[in-house]
């Protein structure tokens, strides 16, 4: 075993982490766009090329910068058994967002993804987290730890996860644009490489007091929004 974990998953791991991250998954990821309804409404996306623009720098300088970040904190936190360590890592996560919506999204998919996830998957060590916490964590967080304590390897549950990310906002861009299905997948492919990007930042992380944002875009989208007449999603 490396740093990372187990290097190599069993089709049980895989099994897991496909339903866990799957869209039929009842988190209530579908009700969210992260901040891309307003930017729509704005103009400032129209088409595939700006959708996979606008994703690609969340995911490089945004949300999947931290979020990433955060996760492998954790999935490393929860694999040692550290407990201290991993309820500092969740603080951080419930407390570093830029807006009430960003805040809403993550603690609800997360409380959410816990409570199905020590239903359907228990795990002891799941429901001490859950107790310790009062049930509330962030999605990232949440994740992060289920995996590591089903040897899921960091790297695949990461690249996973920041994949999920990324579809769920093809997903709700085929919707407000609207944006054709075939379209939404193009856009999907060409996000490949900056999941891949996202991936190798996070797991680079020495220290998360290292780690930041750049997005301020996404921030005046995501608060634009708590204030938008019309309005499909929740962020």
């Amino acid at each position: 075993m490396d740093a990372r974990g187990p290097t190599i998953m069993t089709p049980g791991a895989l099994y897991r982490l496909l339903a866990w991250l799957s869209p039929s998954y009842p988190i209530g990821a579908f009700s969210y766009s992260h901040g891309l309804e307003t930017a729509i409404e704005a103009g400032l996306v129209r088409d595939r090329e700006q959708l996979i623009a606008w994703i690609a720098g969340v995911l490089d300088h945004g949300t999947g910068r931290v979020d990433g970040a955060l996760f492998a904190a954790a999935w490393r936190a929860a694999q040692a058994g550290n407990d201290v360590a991993l309820d500092a890592v969740a603080d951080l996560a419930a407390a570093w967002r830029g807006t009430a919506e960003m805040a809403l999204e993550q603690r609800q998919q997360g409380a959410s993804f816990l409570s199905i996830t020590r239903t359907a998957w228990p795990d002891g060590r799941l429901d001490a987290f859950a107790a310790r916490r009062d049930g509330q964590c962030a999605l990232p967080v949440a994740v992060a730890i289920a995996a590591a304590w089903q040897d899921i390897t960091l790297e695949d549950a990461l690249t996973g996860y920041l994949h999920a990310f990324a579809a769920n906002l093809c997903s709700a861009a085929v919707r407000a644009i609207p944006l054709g299905q075939s379209d939404g997948q193009r856009a999907l492919a060409a996000l490949a490489a900056p999941v891949e990007r996202a991936v190798a930042a996070a797991l680079a992380v020495e220290s998360l007091n290292d780690v930041g944002t750049a997005a301020p875009l996404l921030d005046w989208c995501s608060m634009q929004h708590e204030t938008q007449y019309t309005r499909l999603f929740r962020s």
